[in-house]
């Protein structure tokens, strides 16, 4: 009975580091996209996409792309190369971060119809944080 308790332990850390993986992908796609277009993309062309960005400088603007780009390759970056891997849960939770200053930016101007892709990028960021800061963290080299 012992044997099999102790074969049960390992199983569950394997399927949490897979997820952990499989949501740090997920993001790094979602943070990087958005990161480069708003890097990239003339303001006056992000401001008719997203509301927001008429509230915000340009420079901030282009800070917050650049934010979620190097969050994006934070979160594979050092887990894949086993180099400083903590990184990776601090990257994620400066995404965390962005994401509920977003959501609360979406509750104080009555933009809830774009709250929830703030609230599920936030959580994911969150989960990853946790797992990789607590539960699965990755070994340096």
């Amino acid at each position: 009975m012992a044997s099999a308790a102790a074969t049960a332990a390992p199983a569950s850390g394997k399927g949490l580091n897979i997820s952990l993986w499989v949501v740090q992908g997920l993001l790094a796609a979602a943070f990087a996209m958005a990161g480069i277009m708003k890097v990239t993309k003339p303001i006056a062309e992000l401001g008719a996409q997203m509301g927001w960005v008429k509230y915000y400088s340009p420079e901030m603007v282009r800070f917050i792309g650049a934010a979620e780009l190097l969050g994006a390759i934070g979160l594979i970056g050092p887990a894949v190369t086993r180099i400083l891997p903590r990184l990776t849960a601090l990257a994620a939770a400066g995404l965390t971060t962005v994401m509920v200053l977003a959501a609360v930016f979406h509750v104080t101007h009555d933009d809830l119809p774009h709250l929830a892709p703030s609230l599920v990028l936030g959580a994911m960021a969150a989960f990853v944080a946790w797992g990789r800061f607590m539960k699965a963290p990755i070994a340096p080299r």
